[in-house]
């Protein structure tokens, strides 16, 4: 009857449409978002059951003051499953002395002979000289500058999606002081090369551990209280702790954590914006 096929047609048009939205329902239960964009709203989604793959990292600089307070972290990391050290010089303190740990000793002015090593998730460059120490402006600027360029190309060529880097406090290429100025131009490099994220850490004077006594770290020391909280003395560990939790974090953009910023961001106590959008 006209009638009944009426009905048996309406039936199955039901059933279909049920078969479709239990198809969507089921689908979005697999999937959980798991990071927002700050910068423009975008989530990315990643399957609720697919369990998160060990991160693998490099660590430029793991030998200086900074650069082995990252080594520390990551190393008790459970989920950093791989840490590349590349350095001009061995290692002390044990730092490497972990299953994770792949330690290279590396011509830095040859970099790209060793370009496999830069297949990692993430990079944190910590490298950093001293005028007096380098010798000259042009041998600071070869250390502070042409090296931390070459590894974040490297690093964006075979993959890594995410550049930490230890800068400082005024870094600007229009600062009139030479260093800050080297420092302000790696910035404005690093965040044209296309890392989906960039994470800048500015400390003031470091202060920690060190082989080699400075003057300047031990009178900012004792006038810490009476500075401006910008320029106060930084501990190397908090700095150190800063990147690391913003490795963890991994939100895209590009992020600057100031000096004063540093310990908010350790404490989870301050949701860092990221200042100008995609690097």
């Amino acid at each position: 009857m006209p009638g009944d096929q009426a009905l048996y047609l309406l039936v199955g048009q039901r059933l279909a449409l049920g078969c479709r939205t239990a198809r969507r329902v089921v689908s979005v239960q697999r999937w959980e978002r798991v990071s927002q964009n700050r910068t423009v709203g975008n989530r990315y989604l990643r399957p609720m059951n697919e369990p998160s793959r060990p991160r693998s990292v490099l660590v430029a600089g793991a030998t200086g003051l900074v650069g082995q307070e990252i080594l520390d972290l990551l190393r008790d990391d459970r989920n950093v499953g791989r840490i590349v050290v590349i350095s001009r010089r061995s290692m002390e303190g044990g730092g490497e002395n972990s299953p994770k740990v792949e330690s290279h000793l590396v011509d830095f002015d040859n970099l790209e002979r060793h370009a496999e090593l830069f297949a990692v998730d993430q990079i944190f460059c910590a490298l950093g000289t001293t005028i007096k120490k380098a010798g000259s402006e042009a041998a600071f600027r070869h250390v502070d500058y042409d090296f931390p360029v070459a590894i974040a190309q490297l690093g964006r060529d075979r993959g890594a999606t995410h550049f930490l880097l230890v800068s400082a406090i005024g870094a600007s290429a229009r600062s009139r002081f030479f260093y800050n100025r080297v420092k302000g131009e790696l910035e404005d490099v690093i965040r044209t090369l296309g890392y989906r994220t960039v994470t800048i850490v500015r400390p003031s004077l470091l202060v920690g551990k060190r082989d080699e006594f400075r003057l300047g770290e031990q009178i900012a020391m004792r006038f810490a209280d009476v500075v401006p909280k910008k320029y106060r003395p930084v501990e190397a560990r908090d700095v150190a702790a800063a990147l690391v939790e913003s490795a963890r974090d991994d939100s895209p953009g590009f992020h600057i954590i100031e000096s004063s910023e540093i310990r908010h961001v350790v404490a989870g106590e301050q949701e860092r914006q990221p200042r100008t959008g995609q690097p």
